[in-house]
């Protein structure tokens, strides 16, 4: 797969709460997928996180929806150049389902991996501290398919490629080990305020 660099369509208009090179998508919110939607119900959904940690757990649908509720609102931006403004995810904070596993002092890394077959790195310090979500609602409905539901992960800071749909797990690592689009020139962590589109930026 060859990666295009640089992006054509709307113009960029600066705006100091935009990342460089991003535009406002307003009511927009483009479908973006590396694979087809899957038929996914949310009683078929689980969620394991495993590798280096103390406990690996795997939550189903009703286990996940029974940890601490947690909300985002703020922001997100995607590597094809689109930001949206005022969003609201609902679910659960990360934080909540390592507090369950208890990560090894060891962990570095991670990779998020989708029911597809999916998978985005990232370093573990990116996915703690109240930065990182597993979600259900959008604007208070449920999550559609084809934006990941019935449940994604929600990495705000990132580009939303990190942002897995149809999370199924979440495996630590002492290492970085590249997913889908690092390995097909995408940067290994996606800063938007610092234009980490592919690798090399």
């Amino acid at each position: 797969m060859n990666v295009t660099r640089g992006f054509t369509g709307r113009p960029r208009v600066h705006d100091p709460g935009l990342p460089p090179g991003q535009y406002d998508a307003r009511d927009d919110w483009p479908v973006l997928s590396a694979e087809v939607t899957p038929d996914l119900a949310a009683s078929d959904w689980s969620f394991r996180i495993d590798g280096l940690v103390e406990q690996p757990h795997t939550w189903d649908w009703d286990a996940a929806h029974a940890l601490p509720a947690s909300a985002y609102d703020g922001d997100i931006h995607c590597v094809t150049g689109w930001s949206k403004f005022g969003v609201r995810f609902g679910g659960v904070s990360l934080d909540a389902f390592f507090d369950v596993v208890r990560p090894h002092g060891s962990a570095t890394h991670a990779v998020a991996r989708s029911h597809t077959g999916y998978t985005a790195n990232l370093p573990l310090a990116d996915l703690t501290g109240g930065r990182a979500w597993i979600v259900w609602e959008y604007d208070g409905a449920p999550l559609p398919p084809e934006h990941g539901g019935p449940a994604r992960l929600v990495v705000p800071h990132l580009y939303f490629w990190k942002s897995a749909k149809w999370i199924a797990g979440i495996t630590l690592l002492d290492h970085d080990e590249p997913g889908f689009w690092e390995k097909n020139g995408y940067h290994a962590r996606g800063n938007p305020w610092e234009e980490q589109r592919y690798s090399g930026d």
